[in-house]
């Protein structure tokens, strides 16, 4: 069986439930999802949607980072979305952290997020 290592790092959110922030097993790292938090006060950022999904994307770069990686490592990125009317929103927030060729992604409606945020987002990282 393949050794799991958890990563942890004080520049993304803590984890608010029972997980951790990545798991890394061999050279993929399972990033769980993060929503909009500001990891120094875990409070909701505010600013509307484009400030929800930079504090995503920004929060999921931190673990990347802690895990050895960094976001162009990313093969697989789920996207979950109260609101399908900011899926284009979101690609243009998600073209500032990805450069072509992107990763493989999903964009799910959902009804809604923990915190009532506006967006998750989780990664699959091979490093």
């Amino acid at each position: 069986m393949t050794a799991k290592t958890i990563i942890s790092t004080p520049d993304a959110p803590a984890a608010i439930g029972p997980y951790s922030q990545a798991v890394k097993a061999g050279d993929t790292v399972y990033l769980s999802g993060q929503i909009p938090l500001d990891p120094a006060t875990m409070e909701v950022v505010s600013g509307g949607f484009e400030a929800q999904a930079e504090q995503v994307f920004r929060n999921l770069s931190a673990v990347a980072s802690a895990a050895g990686g960094s976001l162009a490592d990313a093969v697989k990125i789920n996207i979950f979305l109260t609101d399908l009317a900011n899926f284009a929103a979101v690609n243009e927030v998600m073209m500032r952290y990805f450069d072509a060729p992107y990763p493989a992604r999903a964009a799910i409606g959902v009804k809604e997020l923990p915190k009532a945020v506006d967006v998750e987002v989780e990664a699959i990282l091979v490093l």
